[in-house]
């Protein structure tokens, strides 16, 4: 049970802190008139999910109905609708709605094919992303530049705002440590659109053999750094509200570890547990369920936390990873095999996790962050399509 003092100390705290407000942004697919043009009389593919809407209309189907010749789909992890586990292979089919071929770029084929591409003139990346870096996403769109590079053809992104695009935080990933969950030289928050990540990939030089594509970003309207922007639909199946999106850059670094992050429950992402857990206050047990059909700690009772206790004002107000959060995970089980193998290419280092093992102080592991994150800023600004948040 809670301390009362504990209790006074959050009513205190939350007392001081910005209630979040939520603002109404024009996204780039709503820009009609902005691409529309653009697109007539070409052999268009998209690369989308479920999150890609024009209002409340998929942007397949809203093209479709403007005559736009849309040839194929192409659909990133968790499938075109959405629904498919992290990791799980999603297999080629027809879209039974419109009748359109859909190639998986995730599994075997991450990267869309000359043969794929040979009767294409634009591929449209429309995704909602959430601003951090081992979120596979923008790892499927930086293979998607590299393809169209190699076999000429546009690249365009109609941008979303990142509703974790308020702050930047994180070790910069090593290159080393480069693979599908990270594959840019960028902090664990990057702090950018799509759209202006695609400028940075281009514009650094990033895709393979230093080649740039032809790329066009459509923007978004009202949207700045500054903005929070509710997402309409949740960007993946185990990120079902704004709180397990806000919460995702520090409750998804505990996937590569022993913890449970709540998948398998009512509120993944949002729980953190682990059976052995010393100081937990709730209890959940995770069920194989749509979208996490093997959980981790299956059918296990788990002692642990809710981040929603926390609320979203706090997160926001905070502006950076948890490290005290995994610092006291960590505190507070069985120390054999906490880290796993991905743990290190989640955070893009090795140090951050002997800094955990080390149990060293959230100042200095943030100090050793410090000049990287620097550079990095100096870096981003070259690429920002919006007002910044400082």
């Amino acid at each position: 049970m809670k301390s009362i003092f504990l209790i006074l100390t959050a009513v205190l705290f939350f007392s001081s802190v910005q209630a979040v407000e939520f603002e109404k942004v024009t996204v780039a697919a709503e820009r009609m008139d902005q691409y529309l043009p653009k697109l007539n009389g070409k052999k268009v593919a998209i690369i989308a999910n479920h999150t890609a809407l024009v209002g409340k209309t998929h942007l397949v189907d809203t093209l479709l109905s403007r005559g736009v010749g849309i040839v194929k789909i192409f659909a990133p992890e968790h499938g075109f609708r959405g629904l498919e586990d992290a990791g799980a292979s999603v297999e080629n089919q027809t879209d039974t709605k419109t009748g359109l071929p859909i190639i998986s770029l995730y599994g075997n084929n991450k990267k869309p094919s000359q043969d794929q591409l040979k009767d294409i003139d634009v591929v449209v990346f429309d995704i909602q992303d959430v601003g951090v870096r081992f979120f596979t996403y923008i790892s499927t769109m930086h293979l998607a530049m590299e393809a169209c590079a190699e076999n000429n053809v546009k690249f365009m992104v109609l941008d979303r705002p990142n509703p974790n695009g308020y702050f930047v935080d994180g070790p910069i990933l090593q290159p080393e440590f480069k693979s599908f969950i990270g594959m840019h030289p960028i902090p664990i928050v990057h702090g950018l659109t799509v759209g202006e990540l695609a400028l940075m990939i281009n514009g650094e030089h990033w895709l393979k053999d230093n080649s740039v594509c032809d790329l066009e970003v459509i923007t978004c309207e009202n949207y700045t750094h500054k903005t929070m922007y509710e997402l309409p639909v949740k960007p993946s199946p185990n990120l079902p509200n704004m709180t397990a999106v806000l919460y995702y850059p520090t409750v998804g670094l505990l996937e590569g570890t022993s913890m449970s992050v709540g998948r398998g429950t009512e509120k993944p992402f949002q729980y953190v547990g682990h059976p052995e857990l010393s100081d937990g206050y709730i209890e959940f047990t995770p069920k194989s369920m749509l979208g996490a059909k093997h959980p981790k700690w299956e059918n296990q009772q788990c002692k642990g936390y809710d981040v929603n206790d926390n609320g979203i004002d706090y997160i926001v107000a905070k502006k950076g990873i948890g490290i005290a959060c995994l610092l006291k995970a960590y505190a507070n089980v069985p120390k054999d095999d906490f880290f796993k193998s991905s743990f290190n290419k989640l955070a893009g280092n090795k140090e951050f996790q002997m800094q955990i093992e080390f149990l060293e102080h959230e100042d200095k592991i943030r100090e050793s962050w410090a000049k990287g994150l620097e550079a990095y800023k100096s870096l981003r600004k070259k690429y920002l399509l919006y007002e910044d948040f400082e």
